[in-house]
Formats: C-alpha cells, structure tokens, sequence
C-alpha cells in the first residue's frame, strides 16, 4: 500500500514558520524498524514473544518484568545490562526477547539475538576450510550491537576454548560498555565444583566481569512448557510434587553422586580451567 503522505520516497513536506520544507516520512522509521527486527535473528517460535504477553504471576517475575521494562525505558542511557537466571520454563528467553524488541522498536536499537550454543557453532564452523567467513565476521555484530541477547548462558559443554570464547564476548562488550541482556539456567553456587555453576562453566573471570556489567535478577516460578500458561492451582501442585524440575525435587537431588564430584575437581585442576589465562589464538585475545 502506498503511503499517503509522501508517496513511497520516504520524505514529506511540512511548513515550519511559513517555510516549507521536507523531512523524512513517518513511514521511513516504521520501515527501518521493520528492517531491524527482521535482522534481529529472533527465532521464529519466539516471534510472538512481547514483554507486553509476559506472564509474571509469581513475585519474582513480577520483579523481573519491572526491570525489564525500566531498562527499555531507560535505554540507551544505561549502565548495566541484565543476567535473566534460574531453572527452565519460568520465561527468562520470552523476558529477553520483548526487551529486545521494544529497545528497537521504541529506541531504535541495532540488537540481534544469539542463542550461545548456535554462536559457539558459527564460531566452530569458520574453522573449516570450506567457509569463507572468518571468526571475526561472525563474532562482530555480537560484539558492536547496541544491544545483544545472548541466550542459554552456560548450556555449552565447558572447555577451555568455550571459556575463551565467551570471555571475549563478555570482556569486548564490558569494556564497550555495551548493555547485554543474558538468561541462563546456572546457579550461583559457592561451590566451584559444581558443574551447574557460573564459576565452574565460565571460569572465575567471566563470573567477576558477569557481576559488575549485569544487574543479576532470578527468575522463580512452574514450567510453563509442563503445565501450560494457564496452568489450574491443582496443575500446579502437581507439578511441584511430580516434575523433576520442581524446586523441591531439585533441591533433593542436588547433591552430586562422588564419580561427578571428582571428574568436576579434576577439571577445574585442568590449566585455564577456573580463570582465563587469555592465551590468545584463534577464539580470544591476550588481556
């Protein structure tokens, strides 16, 4: 449909002082925002995904959703991003996924959406002879948007090149003073041998760098992916008695059975395995 106002060219005309002149077209913005959310990379099964359709029944989204939308509204005059944890389902990546979407839509953002597995793959895929993109091409809008959300924080197998890897995108964007939205199904446990840890997936560096650039906000509440969105009290109960994901049945089986105790000690023995060395190369650079 052609637009009324200034017949597609993207400028229309308006009288200033009794002085005409032209300025660029409401429908130019909407297009260069239609533009943007398009190359966002948002997965299409979190297309409907809005910070205004965020449920937030429990006290811990609610207070997610608060800063969810202070952010936005705050952006890009921000200092810190946000760390979105806890366990699966409560609505970490649905959250993230609206404040991205508002951000360009209201503040005209240039941000784009990496899930953290799908980026370390397009990382490990420049490896191959065969493509012509380097590590740097793919690495480069993660590290100059205005605003990035890197999903599922921590769900990589660690490693050492994992740890360089994502240090480079936290330190990059820290010293940037970039804002980065994270979610992520760690804890912070105190315990360094824990494999379900920030500390012992990402190293202590990382953890440190994650703590000063990132409001951390923990994010409680049932899986809506096993009861539903509208979920009866009953479903619920259930839920929370029946579903190894439930707290309580989390907290049981909390502890780590000996063999995976030892092999998370003997990793974090492992050089570079605790902290980052920087040791440059491929996937990182000396800091």
């Amino acid at each position: 449909m052609t637009c009324p106002l200034c017949n597609d060219t993207r400028w229309k005309s308006v009288v200033a002082d009794g002085v005409e002149h032209v300025v660029r077209c409401d429908c130019w913005r909407d297009a260069v925002v239609a533009r943007q959310l398009n190359e966002a990379r948002v997965p299409q099964r979190y297309a409907r995904c809005e910070l205004s359709t965020f449920d937030h029944d429990m006290d811990s989204q609610r207070e997610a959703y608060r800063r969810a939308t202070a952010f936005v509204e705050a952006f890009p005059v921000v200092d810190r991003g946000l760390l979105l944890y806890g366990p699966h389902g409560v609505g970490k990546t649905h959250l993230a996924v609206g404040m991205l979407k508002a951000a360009i839509r209201t503040r005209g953002a240039c941000g784009y959406f990496f899930e953290t597995r799908e980026l370390l793959r397009l990382v490990r895929d420049t490896y191959n002879r065969s493509v012509d993109e380097t590590e740097m091409d793919v690495l480069a809008p993660v590290l100059k948007a205005d605003l990035l959300v890197l999903d599922d924080l921590g769900a990589e197998r660690t490693s050492e090149w994992v740890q360089e890897t994502l240090g480079l995108v936290v330190n990059t964007r820290y010293n940037e003073r970039r804002p980065t939205i994270f979610t992520s199904n760690l804890t912070d446990s105190p315990d360094s041998t824990d494999p379900r840890s920030f500390i012992f997936q990402l190293g202590a560096r990382t953890r440190s760098r994650l703590l000063e650039m990132c409001d951390w906000v923990e994010i409680r509440g049932v899986d809506v992916r096993e009861v539903g969105s509208q979920a009866s009290p009953e479903a619920i109960h259930r839920w929370q008695k029946e579903s190894p994901a439930s707290p309580d049945n989390l907290r049981r089986a909390s502890g780590l059975p000996p063999k995976s105790r030892n092999m998370a000690r003997a990793r974090l023995r492992e050089p570079g395995a605790a902290d980052l060395a920087w040791p440059g190369g491929r996937a990182g650079t000396k800091g």
